[in-house]
């Protein structure tokens, strides 16, 4: 039996680099069944090392996929095809990036708040770029808003994927690492890994002057090898990030500065609504936790009510 590394899926093929560094077709044995915890509508992800052996088949040799190893961690979100349902982004991250734009088009905070929070449940360290920084209107709001996420303990990046000098830093946070890129169409993301590797000639589409809304370049997830002995996962372009499997009483853990301050709150059980003696608030009074972060809390701690009984 021998071993691969998932570099590409396209749901039904996908692309394993062996233990020898070379690239095979590889496809699923139609038995395939994986133990874990986590039901998706896709068994095998890119990131995913699985056990191979090559099979002949109509004069070509594939690699059949016959398991699974475990997933350090991996990233979910709600199934584009089903909303009931989940699909796996990428497994065995270091790090998972949020690719936004203040610009066209603009990244709603919501948007980038469940991200993050998505990360933090599936214990993955997260960062955010803003990228298209030549395009903002108002640099200084604009760094005023990315405070909002350092001082949750997030890296911050503004980047022009036209001005290597902007990338420098982003580079080295990638470095040795597998890092996962997300984010909405026309945020630049390909641009920007092209930008960043430019050997691979990544294909890009424009904004639409009619919606303001990217056009999608990226079909399917990919990884790429870097020269600073790290990996890039280019993601398609995602509309939306829905939650799945969040419990209102868990969601201010998500919240990096919520957790660190609900310890001092009076009440083990505090929402952080309008509980005496709770520091979350305390904080946001104080100026220490942005209220734009505690307002993204109680909009999806509202949303989450709306489906949960306690």
């Amino acid at each position: 039996m021998s071993k691969g590394l998932v570099y590409k899926s396209t749901g039904s093929w996908y692309d394993l680099k062996d233990e020898d560094g070379n690239f095979r077709k590889g496809r699923i044995k139609g038995r395939l069944k994986i133990d874990t915890e986590i039901s998706s509508t896709n068994p095998v992800a890119v990131g995913d090392v699985v056990n191979f052996h090559p099979e002949e088949k109509e004069g070509e040799t594939y690699a059949m996929i016959d398991g699974v190893d475990d997933r350090r961690n991996y990233i979910v979100r709600v199934s584009p095809h089903n909303k009931h349902q989940k699909h796996i982004v990428a497994a065995n991250l270091d790090l998972a990036v949020l690719v936004a734009t203040l610009a066209a088009p603009r990244t709603s905070p919501g948007f980038i708040d469940r991200f993050l929070l998505t990360a933090e449940m599936y214990h993955i360290p997260a960062a955010v770029v803003f990228n298209k920084a030549d395009e903002m209107e108002n640099r200084e709001a604009a760094e005023a808003f990315a405070d909002n996420y350092r001082r949750a303990g997030y890296p911050v990046f503004f980047t022009n994927a036209f001005a290597p000098e902007s990338l420098a830093e982003l580079k080295d946070l990638l470095r040795d690492k597998t890092a996962l890129l997300s984010g909405h169409s026309g945020v630049g993301k390909s641009t920007l890994i092209n930008a960043l590797l430019p050997d691979l000639k990544l294909r890009t589409g424009a904004v639409s002057d009619y919606s303001g809304k990217g056009q999608h370049t990226t079909t399917f997830a990919e990884m790429f090898d870097t020269p600073w002995k790290g990996r890039i996962i280019d993601t398609p372009g995602v509309k939306e990030f829905g939650l799945m499997d969040v419990d209102k009483w868990e969601l201010a853990h998500y919240f990096p500065e919520l957790r660190a301050a609900m310890h001092d709150c009076r009440y083990n059980n505090c929402l952080h609504i309008a509980e005496p003696g709770c520091a979350v608030l305390e904080q946001v009074a104080e100026g220490k936790i942005s209220e734009d972060r505690y307002i993204s809390y109680r909009t999806i701690l509202d949303d989450l009510g709306n489906h949960q009984r306690r």
